[in-house]
C-alpha cells in the first residue's frame, strides 16, 4: 500500500483527561474508528475489529474521581497497535504476536487483500500520525505526576477473548497482571497486589503467566525513577454480553470494577 496523505478526520487521536493525582490509566485498545480511506483497503475481518478491547476502560470509571489522569485510544488497533515496539521489536520471541501495523487478527485472518498491505512509507506515516502523538502524551502525564507528587502509577488497561489458540492453551485466567516479572513496579506494590489477589473471590487470576506487560508497561515502568507500572490484561466474558460480546453489560462489568477499585485504592495509597 502507497503512503497516504492525510485524510479528514474528525475524530480525536484519543481521549484525554488530565489529573492532579500520581495516578494515570492508559488504555491503547479500546478505539473503535478506522477512517475510511484506510477501511475501504481492509478485509471483512479487518473492519470487524474483532481485536478490540471492548470498553475495558469502563471498568475504570472510578479512576477520575480518585484525580487519575486517563488516556484511551479513539482509533482501532488495526490502524496502529500503540502497545507495541515502534520499532518493531518482539514481546514474546518465538511466540506469535501482531505487529506495530497488524496485518492479521489473533486467528491469523488476514486484515488486508493480498498486496494492499501498508508498506513502510504508510507504516511510517500511521506511526507520526497517531502513535507518537498517543506516547508523547503518556509520557508527559507521568513526567507531571512524577514532578508534582515525586511518584505515579501507571495502570495500563487491557482485555482479550478467553480462548486464543494461536496465542494461549486452554483458557486465560480471569484476571492477568503483567508486570514483567517484577521489573515495573517497587517490591512494596508487588506485595500489594499479591496480598489483594490472596483475597480475592469470584475470579482466577495471575501474575507474570501467559502476559508478563506489553511494551508500554515495560517501556514506561521504571521503579528507580518512582514510575510504576502495571498491565490488567482481563477475559472478556467477565464484563460483556455472552450473546453480543463487544457489548458491554453492567451487571456484570459492576462487580468486577467494584473488585478493582480496592486494589487501585491500595497501590495508590502504597505509593
Amino acid at each position: 500500500m502507497p503512503a497516504r496523505a492525510p485524510h479528514p478526520d474528525k475524530v480525536p487521536l484519543f481521549d484525554y483527561h488530565e489529573g492532579d493525582a500520581p495516578l494515570v490509566v492508559a488504555a491503547p485498545h479500546v478505539g473503535m474508528h478506522i477512517p475510511l480511506d484506510l477501511a475501504n483497503t481492509m478485509t471483512a475481518a479487518g473492519r470487524a475489529m474483532g481485536e478490540t478491547d471492548f470498553h475495558v476502560h469502563r471498568l475504570f470509571d472510578f479512576a477520575r474521581d480518585l484525580g487519575a489522569t486517563t488516556l484511551f485510544a479513539t482509533h482501532s488497533r488495526y490502524v496502529v497497535d500503540l502497545n507495541r515496539d515502534p520499532n518493531g521489536g518482539n514481546l514474546y520471541p518465538g511466540k506469535f504476536e501482531t505487529g506495530l501495523c497488524p496485518l492479521s487478527d489473533f486467528d491469523r485472518n488476514p486484515l488486508y487483500p493480498d498486496g494492499d498491505e501498508p508498506d513502510a512509507a504508510e507504516i511510517e506515516r500511521r506511526r507520526e500520525t497517531w502513535y507518537r502523538p498517543y506516547h508523547d502524551h503518556l509520557r508527559q502525564a507521568l513526567d507531571r505526576a512524577v514532578e508534582r507528587h515525586g511518584r505515579v502509577l501507571l495502570i495500563d488497561a487491557h482485555s482479550i477473548r478467553p480462548v486464543i489458540p494461536s496465542l494461549f492453551d486452554g483458557r486465560l485466567p480471569d484476571l492477568n497482571f503483567g508486570t514483567n516479572s517484577g521489573a515495573t513496579m517497587g517490591a512494596h506494590l508487588l506485595t500489594v497486589l499479591d496480598a489483594w489477589r490472596d483475597g480475592l473471590t469470584g475470579y482466577t487470576q495471575v501474575r507474570d503467566g501467559r502476559f508478563k506487560g506489553g511494551y508500554t508497561t515495560r517501556h514506561y515502568g521504571d521503579p528507580a525513577r518512582n514510575i510504576h507500572a502495571l498491565q490488567i490484561e482481563i477475559v472478556q466474558d467477565c464484563y460483556l454480553n455472552s450473546d453480543t460480546p463487544h457489548l458491554y453489560d453492567e451487571a456484570r462489568a459492576a462487580p468486577l470494577s467494584k473488585a478493582l477499585r480496592p486494589l487501585i485504592d491500595a497501590l495508590v495509597l502504597a505509593l
